[in-house]
């Protein structure tokens, strides 16, 4: 079955599950270079805006499985409608802003925990795929009720924007999957722009 999900898809899926084994030789060497940390620490390298997002909790496989299962269940239907190139492209655009939004929060409060996890990206994917393919049946866990996918992705991205105001479940960065949802949103308008541009 997983030979036929699309390249791009799969090669997502096989970095983080590979750097999540060489997390588990080897955690501490491995999050403290490549783990995202706040700016005024000096742990922070630039390289790490991008490489945090291939790391995952070593005391969790939960947090892998997660976002590998929602990477393969959605990342599969947009490469195959954008073509591979465009869809690493999406994702990686999504990675940065949700990076560059996280640090941005932690620095107004002074933050020194390092963020890691694909979820800002998925959480992009995420949004591409409901604007995409809006009428798609979605079911949000807990709750048993098949919806479309633009009313699941946003009930999911109104839920985090609460859990980032109001501080609940402070150990996930709510923050960053906005701002992976906000950067997908900016990468998709302007194709649309950059598209209507050269029809003229």
């Amino acid at each position: 079955m997983f030979r036929s999900v699309p390249p791009a898809t799969r090669a997502l899926i096989l970095a983080n599950v590979l750097v999540y084994l060489l997390e588990l030789y080897s955690p501490e060497q491995v999050l403290s270079a490549f783990a995202l940390w706040p700016p005024h620490t000096p742990l922070f390298r630039w390289w790490q805006l991008v490489t945090y997002a291939f790391l995952h909790d070593p005391g969790s496989w939960m947090h892998i499985l997660f976002n590998m299962f929602a990477l393969f269940m959605f990342g599969r239907g947009l490469e195959e409608y954008w073509g591979g190139r465009r869809f690493l492209g999406y994702y990686f655009v999504c990675l940065v802003f949700a990076a560059l939004t996280q640090l941005a929060v932690e620095n107004a409060g002074g933050a020194q925990e390092p963020v890691l996890g694909a979820s800002g990206a998925i959480f992009g994917v995420l949004l591409a795929f409901a604007w995409y393919f809006p009428r798609a049946r979605l079911i949000l866990i807990p709750i048993p009720i098949p919806m479309p996918a633009w009313l699941f992705v946003t009930l999911y991205g109104l839920l985090e924007l609460f859990f980032g105001v109001t501080g609940t479940m402070s150990n996930v960065a709510h923050f960053a999957h906005l701002g992976g949802m906000l950067g997908g949103a900016v990468c998709i308008l302007y194709w649309r722009m950059r598209h209507r541009f050269n029809l003229r």
